[in-house]
């Protein structure tokens, strides 16, 4: 049976799904990287709500996603930008998402970092920056997880340089209870955040990155880098104070990366680990052998799907992210908060679809293959 799919060009083109996914199983924690899926939220298809309206979550479906993750090794990075943080989720519905979810991980035993940012403002003075970060800071150590001190589009409005952020960052590392991950996430994926850390140079941006961390190296778990450069990744890792980890945000050069050279690896905080949980767990666990090409052979053929889920305007991918958790079976529908299933064109779900199934995604390729059947009959495609 094949399946006519659109096209970029208009057109129509047949394909023919395959029809047995691939044999991934939950297995044991992972041993030589610590690897974080950044997890989506499931949206409440039946709530009465507008796009700039408070999320309606589907709390049982998201937090059996998060089981999912965890029953496969991975770690969950809870409240983050594949979670639609500011962009449909705002702090009230982050706030419940980070206690339910570090609840249920205690429940599982599963390990959860959760974002701290200051998205409880549109604006504000650097003391009130400050204040909304201890806020967050506080919610998440006493839901028991680990910090994630994100990037601020309310920082980034008010800094007037480098000593701004050298302040802010300083002050919160100290107050932290436990060590926590510094997250650069760069204007890719929110272009609000350019210039962070004071600077659109780069180089200068990392040198006072790596100021904040050279003052605190007690505080900083780890870092991680979100800027689909893989060489600069590369050479901040190389400077980066012995015991600190890089954890890529790379999901351009994430395979590459992972494996690391003969000075170093990175491990992984990742938006794309949300589809392909599974199968990275699994690559990951044959790089735990040691077995750097078998590694790289089972995760170098996923970089496709992901870079195009990441094509610019690279903040959308959330959509593809959501689409395919749908057609895998992790939730009953294809809607999300703040309404963000229309950010993606039909050609590139379809693709999305096409280039998923073939790395055999999709636990059940029949359901996913009547799902996708649906929604190109909601478009108006015949088959």
């Amino acid at each position: 049976m094949t399946i006519r799919l659109p096209d970029a060009q208009g057109g129509l083109r047949a394909y023919e799904p395959r029809t047995e996914p691939l044999a991934l199983t939950p297995g044991a924690p992972l041993t030589s990287r610590t690897v974080f899926s950044a997890a989506h939220v499931v949206a409440d298809p039946y709530a009465d709500t507008t796009p700039d309206a408070p999320a309606a979550v589907d709390w049982d479906a998201t937090l059996a996603f998060r089981r999912h993750l965890w029953s496969h090794g991975l770690g969950v990075a809870e409240a983050m930008d594949t979670a639609q943080r500011g962009m449909g989720l705002d702090w009230a519905g982050a706030a419940e998402l980070i206690r339910r979810s570090a609840a249920e991980a205690r429940g599982v035993g599963g390990r959860i970092a959760c974002g701290v940012g200051t998205d409880q403002l549109t604006g504000g003075t650097l003391a009130e920056i400050r204040a909304a970060y201890e806020e967050q800071l506080a919610v998440v150590e006493e839901a028991g997880a680990q910090a994630i001190l994100m990037a601020s589009r309310a920082l980034a409005a008010a800094a007037r340089g480098p000593e701004d952020y050298l302040e802010i960052y300083g002050h919160l590392l100290r107050q932290a209870a436990e060590p926590v991950v510094l997250h650069w996430l760069g204007p890719m994926f929110d272009p609000a955040l350019d210039g962070y850390w004071g600077s659109a140079d780069l180089d200068a941006a990392t040198d006072t990155f790596l100021e904040v961390i050279a003052a605190h190296p007690d505080k900083v778990d780890g870092v991680k880098i979100s800027l689909l450069d893989a060489q600069r990744e590369v050479d901040l890792r190389r400077r980066l104070p012995q015991g600190v980890r890089c954890y890529t945000g790379d999901d351009f050069h994430y395979p590459e990366l992972i494996a690391g050279d003969d000075q170093g690896f990175s491990h992984a905080l990742l938006g794309i680990f949300d589809p392909l949980g599974p199968l990275a767990a699994q690559a990951v666990r044959v790089l735990d052998t040691g077995d750097v090409q078998g590694f790289r052979h089972l995760l170098d053929p996923t970089v496709e799907l992901s870079r195009h889920l990441f094509q610019a305007p690279t903040r959308f991918y959330k959509t593809g992210v959501v689409f395919l958790a749908w057609l895998a079976g992790h939730q009953d529908h294809f809607t999300m908060v703040g309404g963000l299933q229309s950010a993606r064109s039909l050609p590139h779900l379809t693709r999305a679809y096409e280039l998923a199934d073939r790395l055999g995604l999709f636990p059940d390729p029949k359901l996913a293959e009547e799902r996708m059947r649906n929604l190109l009959s909601l478009y108006g495609v015949d088959q």
